[in-house]
């Protein structure tokens, strides 16, 4: 029978163990043990300290590049594009980059007529084949010819090329898609560049419905469109949010030459990623990837002058670039 004799003897023990191990610990982590372990405590401050430098001095490196590209803009991108009219289309997303790619659009000469700035509305696919493809045959213009709308139930295929339609200079036979008839008889021209009230029109039925932004002053036509992309979809609809963004670029491709500026930090399936590995659109398009930086605002700049000389090129630090700028074209 357990009493109360053995209780005590056995907490005695116990206590008895717990002071013997803590004398034995104390002596052993006097020894050599402790000294290791002071040893290695030390040299991983030291080595955290040393990280530490090399990375404020890698972020210095970074600053003052990136101020290097910023004072350089302007010697490199003087006159290189001297009064041609070149028009913003932001994704959704991509509103953090827009001001500063049409900074140096305008440091190079260019007249930026403003931004169209697309919502996550346009791009949801709840709206492809109802409300958007109505709305744009609704807003079709009489300057626009019906048949330059793709022939399919697609509302952002559709909208797509009808914003295209009534944002590009098509003025230029060479411009102009094939099939274009002649101006009617109100001077309208049907299949070129649209007067500038039915440019406000369109734009305006789209603003209404929420579908996009735009600046009040973007009423001239445009020689070239610069897309302006963000990062890739991630909601449970990515794929089809990511594939209207794609084939937005593609309407506006069959209008009037593109550029599509964008961030590495956009992710491995941003529109950027997608062009380069489209066959097609990789002949037409120009791309560039670092456009959240001086250096890919310069590349933006150069990059949308050799589109415009019928260059096509693709720039910057991600997968499928050539160089990390283009060669400036002769002025």
């Amino acid at each position: 029978m357990i009493n109360f004799r053995y209780h005590v003897v056995s907490l005695t023990a116990v206590f008895l163990a717990l002071a013997v191990g803590l004398v034995l610990g104390s002596t052993v982590l006097n020894g050599p043990t402790l000294d290791a372990l002071e040893s290695r405590v030390n040299t991983l401050g030291r080595d955290n300290s040393q990280l530490r430098e090399q990375y404020s001095l890698l972020e210095e490196e970074v600053e003052r590049e990136q101020d290097f590209a910023s004072e350089a803009a302007p010697l490199l991108l003087d006159g290189q594009l001297t009064g041609r009219r070149i028009d913003l289309l932001v994704l959704p997303g991509g509103e953090e980059y827009a001001d500063g790619v049409a900074e140096t659009l305008t440091l190079a000469g260019a007249q930026v007529g403003g931004q169209v700035r697309l919502t996550e509305k346009f791009t949801h696919p709840q709206h492809r084949l109802t409300e958007l493809l109505d709305l744009a045959h609704r807003a079709l213009p009489a300057s626009v010819d019906a048949d330059e709308l793709p022939a399919n139930s697609d509302g952002v295929e559709s909208s797509a090329a009808l914003l295209a339609a009534v944002l590009y200079d098509r003025d230029d036979p060479d411009a102009e898609p094939a099939g274009a008839e002649e101006p009617p008889a109100d001077g309208a021209p049907v299949g070129g560049t649209v007067p500038v009230e039915d440019r406000r029109t369109v734009l305006s039925a789209y603003a209404a419905a929420e579908y996009l932004e735009h600046d009040e002053e973007l009423t001239a036509p445009a020689e070239l469109v610069v897309v302006v992309a963000g990062a890739a979809a991630a909601e449970s609809d990515a794929d089809a949010r990511n594939q209207a963004m794609l084939i937005t670029v593609e309407q506006f491709a069959q209008f009037g030459p593109v550029v599509v500026a964008a961030s590495r930090a956009a992710g491995e399936d941003n529109v950027v990623v997608e062009i380069r590995s489209h066959p097609e659109l990789a002949e037409t398009v120009s791309t560039v990837d670092n456009a959240s930086t001086p250096q890919g605002h310069i590349a933006a700049g150069l990059t949308v002058a050799g589109q415009l000389d019928g260059t096509v090129g693709h720039f910057g630090i991600g997968d499928g670039a050539e160089h990390l700028l283009p060669e400036a074209p002769p002025q």
